[in-house]
């Protein structure tokens, strides 16, 4: 005979079965919007209310739209439940984000503020960041002398643009969302690095100078032109040859990882290799004092050539001083002992001219 009443713990449980919990995330209706306050119809599992705080920024609700809701509280004194449609987005937000990062999608996003350490951004209504360190190259700030100021303010510039970026990790338990530039341009940065060659000549825009060089832009990938050649004269200073801004063209002299070294120097013939002509081995020439060490002192004999009379040519007495027998920019006449063309190196002698 079929059953045709419960009892009441059947009843019971089947009340709970269709009760609500704390954290659970469910659909209603919007009945009534007051002030400071949405009331939501929850069909079986009854009446609920969302206060205006929990409705989420620039949330637009009208009666009798079917809303998410998370509920906070299933029941509180006055028998209704208080709910949160700002929690239901975030965890819907939550699970978006980790379908995101397990594809490995490359999605847009658009910084909202920034600090010295990198981006902020909100995502899905959860807030993220983009460190420095995973930037693209060519939105590394790249400054000199790590000025903070400086950095924070191309920071504060990205925020104005949208960026392409990958999910680097995302962690709901620990609050978590990082975001990597780096990531999301890895894949063309490995094919654009699969057509160049060291001896390509390419074309860059410096984005950095520093003391020991300029960083530069080659259609995204990033190269380093360090000081030893920026010019076949000696550098000082790199910023009194190249600027941030200025489109420069250079050639690669070596691949690494994710970088190219390149040179400026080597897009010109060395004028070394044509001014050491003019000298010859066992010859007297006049040279200016341009370097002086405790090893010897360095002498300009033309534009580009310049020698090195070592301290045990400078006299027969030992233990002589180079800074108390020289000073800076003065001339003195020297013998040439030897020309080393494959190595770029002069030797000098002040002694045999006497």
């Amino acid at each position: 005979m079929p059953k045709t009443s419960l009892t009441m713990d059947e009843l019971l449980a089947q009340n709970d079965a269709q009760g609500l919990g704390a954290g659970d995330v469910i659909e209603g209706t919007v009945t009534s919007i007051k002030k400071h306050e949405v009331w939501i119809d929850l069909g079986a599992k009854g009446v609920g209310v969302v206060m205006r705080r929990e409705i989420g920024h620039g949330q637009q609700i009208e009666e009798g739209q079917t809303i998410t809701v998370s509920v906070i509280d299933p029941e509180l004194d006055e028998g209704h439940a208080l709910l949160s449609m700002r929690r239901a987005a975030k965890d819907r937000g939550w699970e978006e984000l980790e379908r995101v990062f397990q594809a490995s999608e490359i999605i847009e996003i658009q910084p909202y503020d920034a600090n010295r350490g990198g981006l902020l951004v909100e995502l899905e209504g959860i807030r993220g960041f983009l460190p420095v360190s995973q930037l693209a190259a060519g939105h590394y700030p790249r400054v000199s002398g790590a000025d903070k100021d400086e950095i924070l303010q191309k920071l504060n510039a990205l925020t104005t643009q949208p960026l392409r970026v990958r999910i680097l990790d995302v962690s709901r338990k620990d609050n978590k969302l990082i975001f990597s530039e780096k990531e999301a341009v890895k894949d063309d940065m490995a094919q654009r690095f699969s057509t160049l060659k060291v001896g390509d000549e390419v074309e860059g825009v410096v984005t950095g100078v520093i003391d020991f060089g300029a960083f530069v832009n080659v259609d995204g990938i990033e190269g380093l032109i360090h000081i030893s050649e920026i010019s076949w004269e000696r550098v000082d200073n790199p910023r009194n040859y190249v600027k941030v801004g200025e489109t420069v063209k250079a050639k690669i002299i070596a691949i690494d990882k994710d970088r190219l070294s390149l040179s400026l120097k080597q897009m010109s013939e060395d004028p070394w290799l044509s001014e050491v002509k003019k000298f010859k081995a066992g010859e007297t020439v006049e040279g200016k004092i341009t370097r002086i060490t405790p090893f010897g002192a360095f002498v300009q004999l033309s534009s580009a050539v310049e020698a090195l009379v070592h301290v045990s040519e400078m006299s027969d007495d030992e233990g002589v001083d180079p800074e108390k027998l020289f000073q800076l920019n003065e001339k003195k006449q020297f013998k040439v002992l030897d020309i080393d063309t494959e190595n770029r190196k002069i030797a000098l002698s002040l002694k045999n001219t006497k």
